[in-house]
């Protein structure tokens, strides 16, 4: 009777043996190499804002302009614009009474937003007598309907305009949600369904929208970097941001 052969494994410690190690060991690298390059790509460092414009600027007082509404929502333009002067204020700025911004504009024939953001730096420097203006963008405002649950969400955009030379200072964005959830353990399909049947006239009967518009506007004008606006010269940290921005 003939008696299978097999291949014989090299002997540990031989050259053989060493090579088929290092083979091991260098695909084994080329792996963690690959993972740890798309990690790289996946999670990026917040670039931190070029400060140097705000610095040299130093506003002191700002005029806010009545923002850009881009949603459907008719009430998303002046529920934002209530609610900016008191995170502007916290942050160390004065900022011209949103009142008195609105009756001077209609004085001038200016009652929609477009038109109030097109006015050239200088004009509203002149009729304010503000050393910078934030303009606003509402890119998002109001209820977010999936299968079994709602959300608000409202999500802006600004810039920050020095009135005396034209130059932006500063632009950021921020999003901001009431993250309502259903709770669907021990009810199944049905109870989740009915609930958000009940939240959906809840929504139509209430503006849960206009909350979550101040926590949007205090998340967007948060101060101090990499990416906040910088501390007015009325708050005690004026100055002291850190080195985090550039």
């Amino acid at each position: 009777m003939t008696t299978p052969t097999h291949p014989a494994r090299p002997a540990t410690g031989s050259p053989a043996a060493s090579e088929a190690c290092l083979a091991r060991l260098t695909r084994a690298l080329l792996g963690l190499g690959l993972l740890a390059s798309l990690w790289g790509c996946a999670v990026q460092p917040v670039q931190p804002f070029d400060y140097a414009p705000f610095r040299a600027a130093r506003p002191t007082s700002v005029l806010v302009l009545p923002p850009l509404n881009q949603t459907s929502d008719v009430q998303a333009g002046a529920a934002v614009w209530a609610q900016v002067a008191m995170p502007l204020a916290e942050a160390g700025y004065y900022v011209l009474p949103v009142t008195l911004v609105a009756e001077t504009f209609r004085d001038n024939g200016l009652t929609v937003a477009e038109d109030v953001q097109q006015v050239a730096p200088a004009k509203l420097r002149e009729i304010f007598g503000a050393d910078a203006a934030l303009s606003l963008t509402i890119t998002r405002y109001g209820v977010v309907y999936t299968v079994f649950d709602s959300s608000v969400v409202v999500t802006l955009q600004a810039r920050l305009v020095d009135l005396r030379s034209g130059q932006e200072l500063w632009s950021g964005s921020a999003s901001a949600t009431d993250g309502g959830q259903n709770n669907q353990g021990g009810g199944g399909l049905l109870a989740a369904a009915i609930a958000a049947a009940v939240k959906q006239v809840v929504n139509n009967l209430s503006d849960r929208s206009f909350p979550v518009a101040g926590l949007a506007t205090r998340q967007l004008l948060q101060p101090g970097p990499p990416r906040g606006i910088l501390y007015g010269p009325r708050s005690p940290k004026f100055g002291r941001e850190g080195e985090g921005g550039r």
